[in-house]
């Protein structure tokens, strides 16, 4: 199982929301490539970076931000927040970006997971967020009635790499994963399934891995406090 240190980024800066509130943001770190830097160093083989802004704007908003990133490591990276056209997913492919992840999208213009994932084979993953199993939309602002297990189904075909699924209330709060639910969706779909939100312990990370079925693990909050050592994690991890 692949942990992917996180690094959510707002207003240039690396912060974490709890649950997923733009105003209750922590800022950790005012210059986000030395921290990329830092996780680099400590083994991890993927970043995972969140442009809350661009969420929130529905277009890249810390692309400076990304790219100084990019330049200052050299280990995979996927990012997500404010990638909705196929555009924006060719722009950050070519700038260095090794998968996009679709959220909002995915649930108001399917058709273009579908595209992307047949354009860019194995650089498109699908972000579901969900409350109570339901899928939140526009940087979690808006809640719909899409089942998340549901979302997951309907791209079994398309050839995406990889669903990251986001227990929002999980999120930030250093309360543990969902570890039933993700399974569960892992079980539901062929597709390889990221457990997002909550991920605060070697303990959380060992019952995600676990579980047999859960491919990879997303910790952001828990790295910046300390709560979690990632060189621990991820020599335990193997």
């Amino acid at each position: 199982m692949i942990l992917y240190p996180a690094i959510d980024l707002k207003d240039g800066a690396a912060v974490r929301l709890l649950r997923g509130e733009m105003d209750k943001a922590t800022v950790f770190n005012t210059d986000p490539a030395a921290q990329a830097r830092a996780f680099q160093d400590a083994g991890c083989q993927w970043l995972h970076l969140v442009d809350l802004n661009g969420a929130f704007a529905g277009e890249p908003v810390n692309g400076a931000a990304v790219e100084a990133i990019l330049e200052a490591t050299s280990v995979p990276t996927q990012l997500g927040g404010g990638i909705r056209d196929l555009e924006t997913i060719e722009m950050w492919l070519n700038k260095g970006i090794a998968r996009v992840i679709l959220g909002t999208v995915a649930v108001e213009d399917p058709d273009l997971v579908w595209h992307a994932a047949a354009s860019f084979p194995d650089q498109v993953a699908v972000g579901i967020d969900a409350r109570n199993g339901r899928v939140a939309t526009k940087g979690w602002a808006e809640e719909t009635d899409v089942m998340a297990t549901d979302l997951a189904k309907s791209f079994e075909d398309a050839g995406v790499a990889a669903i990251i699924y986001t227990d929002i209330d999980r999120d930030g709060a250093m309360g543990g994963p969902n570890v039933q639910a993700t399974a569960d969706l892992a079980r539901a779909t062929s597709i390889p399934v990221i457990a997002s939100g909550g991920v605060s312990s070697l303990a959380d990370l060992v019952a995600l891995r676990d579980t047999g079925v859960i491919s990879g693990a997303i910790s952001g909050r828990a790295l910046y406090d300390g709560a979690l050592d990632l060189a621990d994690a991820l020599a335990a991890l193997g």
